[in-house]
């Protein structure tokens, strides 16, 4: 049976908003991949989500290394999710990405996990590049807050 993950983006959302998508489907340990974890969305920074997802008994983990680059964001503001992709590419690449992509595949084994990033649509987010790289083969199950 395949392991399941899902992914979530925080960009229309509210963290109560966010955290009850989380509870909705059991998952127990938010994985955040951006590579800046700090948020113009209230809430959404990195100590302030960790304290309320832990209030919500649900845990949190920041990879950064499995975050875009900003080249790689500024591609995506622009709608270029090809250039994006590519540069994401080559950050995986990286040692310290390749070290990330292994504590991932063992969290996503071991807990109900979603990946936390910004953007509400999944399919030009590189967290959808992410796990067919890192984690081919999983179900994934995108929420929406």
């Amino acid at each position: 049976m395949a392991q399941t993950v899902f992914t979530i983006g925080y960009e229309k959302a509210t963290v109560p908003e966010l955290i009850g998508a989380l509870a909705a489907a059991d998952v127990d340990l938010v994985v955040d991949v951006r590579a800046i974890t700090s948020s113009r969305r209230p809430g959404f920074s990195k100590s302030a989500l960790a304290a309320e997802l832990a209030e919500a008994g649900i845990g949190y983990r920041h990879l950064r290394a499995l975050g875009t680059p900003k080249a790689g964001r500024d591609a995506a503001h622009k709608g270029d999710v090809a250039t994006m992709h590519a540069i994401y590419d080559q950050q995986l690449e990286l040692p310290e990405a390749q070290a990330e992509a292994a504590i991932l595949r063992d969290l996503v084994a071991s807990h109900r996990a979603a990946l936390l990033c910004y953007e509400r649509e999944p399919a030009g987010c590189h967290r959808t590049f992410l796990l067919q790289a890192a984690v081919p083969g999983t179900t994934v199950v995108d929420l929406y807050p």
